[in-house]
């Protein structure tokens, strides 16, 4: 024996992610009747109505959810995760044949009465073959083939999704960096991806030399700030190295922004990102939106209107108002309190994944948990800040509050997993 005790039920369960859980997805469902009960004049448990829907897939998420708690041995997810991965991917590239086309994304498929959207899937998915390979001893995000692998696995899908024009979902992949800065990958990556968005800004924005000025300051101040630390022949021949692909990549990139802004971005998707750049006005158009939006939020004042009292909720000022915009709802009726409020429970979520994964002696459980935190904020921040005019409207769900069931099932699964791995975790001490 070693001495090791075994915890009960209520001991491994981190009943605070539970109770966060149930929080939100309760807030949603209230907002999500709110949102449209002038519109429907039902009651809020009819399935006739949004919020009844909402209310069924909330129950069929506990389920899942419970199932997966309770009676899936959580070794599965890693054995059967690279197979799950693959086969998300095939969904993913059928979808762009036989697919739907909704808003201008070819991303949803329609069986009778249930539709849903593979690239809700691919989150799972990828973030399990993620923590499958990082966990593997031996492997280095430093290496040159360990990086490759992880650029594989994170861009075939990334590539099929951007292809179906689900670009909102192709953001949220960016969350992965969090997770990769973890496990060893250098920060000086993440500076050079903040530059790169920079330029790609930058290029839509102003002439080409103002974007050309500043990648050669930035890589300037590189040099200044990095070279005393470079000690060696290789080492210094690596660092020109990087120089120079530096100077090259962003050259490339720089100019290739206009073809990419044009001929990549559909028409709809363009508009949206000269709005917010403030390129273009268009109030009654695709800025309509926004502008109805921080209207909701800005008349909410404190402590808002109160439940159901809301007039851009309640005469459908907002469109889209119970799946995407659906934060100006309890900004509107709930005011800056209420937001403040739904802000701190993500923060808690968050933060407390990230805590439980930093306590696990499992490397997979570790690195999974930073991909379920890095999804959850980038689909945070990117919703909200949509809402108040601060990111392009470009389709995205705020977690376990939108209308949904695709967006409700898949969010829960993905915490639910997390549970699962952290319960397993906890049964000796």
């Amino acid at each position: 024996m070693d001495g090791r005790v075994q915890r009960s039920l209520v001991q491994t369960i981190d009943w605070h992610l539970v109770g966060c859980w149930l929080a939100l997805v309760v807030i949603g469902w209230l907002s999500v009747y709110s949102s449209s009960h002038s519109a429907e004049g039902v009651s809020a448990f009819s399935l006739a109505a949004r919020s009844g829907k909402q209310l069924l897939w909330m129950g069929i998420s506990l389920a899942i959810g419970a199932v997966i708690l309770f009676f899936i041995k959580p070794y599965i997810w890693e054995e059967f995760a690279l197979p799950a991965w693959l086969f998300v991917a095939l969904l993913l590239g059928l979808v762009l044949v036989f697919g739907s086309e909704v808003n201008g994304s070819r991303s949803w498929f329609h069986l009778g009465p249930v539709s849903f959207q593979p690239c809700e899937l691919s989150k799972i998915t990828t973030s399990l073959v993620l923590a499958h390979f990082l966990r593997t001893p031996g492997f280095r995000l430093g290496r040159f083939r360990d990086l490759a692998m992880v650029l594989v696995v994170v861009g075939i899908p990334a590539a099929l999704i951007l292809a179906g024009g689900e670009t909102g979902t192709l953001l949220v992949y960016v969350g992965y960096v969090f997770m990769l800065y973890r496990e060893g990958m250098s920060g000086w990556w993440l500076v050079f991806m903040f530059a790169f968005i920079v330029l790609f800004v930058t290029s839509i924005r102003f002439p080409l030399w103002v974007s050309f000025a500043l990648l050669f300051l930035s890589l300037g101040v590189y040099f200044l700030v990095v070279r005393r630390r470079v000690r060696g022949i290789v080492a210094r021949r690596d660092f020109i190295w990087t120089l120079i692909v530096a100077a090259v990549v962003g050259s490339l990139m720089i100019m290739s922004t206009s073809l990419v802004f044009n001929h990549v971005l559909k028409p709809h998707q363009q508009t949206r990102i000269e709005v917010l750049l403030g390129m273009k006005e268009d109030p009654m158009g695709a800025g309509y939106n926004v502008n109805q939006s921080m209207i909701a939020i800005g008349s909410g004042g404190l402590l808002g209107k109160g439940y159901l009292q809301g007039t851009q909720t309640s005469y459908g000022f907002v469109p889209e108002q119970s799946t995407d915009f659906i934060f100006c709802t309890i900004g509107e009726e709930f005011g800056f309190v209420g937001c403040a409020f739904v802000i701190l429970l993500y923060v808690f979520l968050i933060g407390r994944i990230l805590t439980d994964a930093e306590g696990c002696r499992e490397p997979f459980t570790r690195i999974y948990g930073y991909c379920l935190a890095g999804c959850f904020f980038m689909h945070m921040m990117i919703n909200i800040g949509m809402t108040i005019g601060l990111m392009p409207v470009i389709g995205i769900p705020l977690p376990f509050i939108s209308y949904g069931g695709s967006s409700m099932l898949s969010f829960t699964v993905m915490l639910f997993i997390f549970l699962a791995q952290v319960k397993h975790e906890r049964r000796y001490f």
